[in-house]
């Protein structure tokens, strides 16, 4: 049976290079020693990177996935990714946080097929039921195609969360497979407990940070908002696929400063960003052991760490 990518020109990009730092206390009491949360089993047999692999698996082949990690993490993370079929592992140099970490798998997909859709998927992410989700990708990759715009995926809040990244909704532009789709009206970065209850009065929806794009057309977002990192990686492009990459990626990173996709690409490209809400999934960033906990006890669950 033919992927979702055969048919539509779908790749996917996952993200696991983050140290996991909110969790550091938990994880080093539980097991003696820091692991960053992704490559974590809080539940069941399958860690959170794996989760987020076998999510994208029906999605596309493993020839049209990449997942960057960090290079520190390879040792911890290497019989995970064989076993889940991470595609080509890309391992950065050193953190950058979450745009340059987007920006390196996305020159990857552009130097093998510049017309891609990508889709960007973070790995620290719970996401139930994982079939309603694959289905939620693919609507928003025909709402990519036929709306030309970069489409989030927002959720519906069960509460004024300020750890979380938010969106206001405006325009109505249309529906795929039962799902609305709207423009974004403005971005808000983790704000305030009084900003957070006006937004979710006003129909907001947190942002999770799960997007589709034409691939170039991201790649020109990077040009209009981040010029010193994009010539950093339009150097890098040069080079994949030849003896100077590993050598360059090190030079360019040692040059590159951190920047966070969501605040420096996303909220001041909401004009041309639109987003397709979730219905009927479970999701939440376990950043916090207390969310672990609140979202297994709504599946019935019991976390493999020890409760205080």
């Amino acid at each position: 049976m033919r992927r979702f990518c055969d048919q539509m020109g779908l790749w996917s990009i996952v993200l696991a290079g983050g140290e996991g730092e909110r969790l550091r206390p938990l994880v080093q009491q539980w097991l003696g020693h820091h692991r960053p949360k992704q490559y974590c089993t809080f539940v069941g047999t399958r860690s959170m990177l794996q989760h987020t692999l076998d999510r994208v698996a029906p999605l596309t082949s493993p020839e049209h996935r990449l997942t960057v990690v960090m290079r520190s993490h390879l040792p911890e993370a290497s019989a995970q990714l064989i076993e889940h079929q991470a595609g080509t592992v890309i391992d950065q140099p050193a953190n950058r946080d979450t745009a340059p970490g987007v920006f390196l798998g996305l020159a990857h997909v552009r130097a093998r097929d510049p017309r891609a859709v990508v889709a960007i998927f973070p790995s620290d992410h719970f996401i139930y039921p994982e079939d309603r989700f694959v289905s939620l990708v693919r609507s928003a990759v025909q709402a990519t195609l036929e709306f030309e715009s970069l489409i989030l995926v927002g959720v519906t809040p069960e509460r004024p969360e300020t750890e979380y990244g938010w969106i206001v909704p405006g325009k109505y532009l249309g529906q795929i497979e039962g799902s609305d789709v709207r423009t974004v009206e403005v971005f808000l970065e983790k704000p305030g407990p009084d900003a957070c209850r006006e937004v979710m009065a006003r129909g907001g929806l947190w942002n999770t940070l799960i997007l589709v794009a034409q691939a170039e057309f991201l790649w020109q977002l990077g040009w209009r908002y981040l010029p010193a990192m994009m010539c950093l990686f339009e150097a890098y492009c040069k080079v994949i696929g030849t003896p100077r990459e590993r050598a360059t990626l090190e030079t360019i990173y040692d040059l590159m400063c951190a920047q966070n996709f969501s605040s420096s690409i996303l909220c001041p490209a909401s004009a041309e960003t639109a987003v397709i809400e979730s219905a009927g999934i479970l999701w939440s960033d376990w950043g916090r052991s207390e969310r672990i906990v609140e979202t297994l006890r709504v599946l019935g669950k019991q976390p493999l760490f020890p409760l205080p």
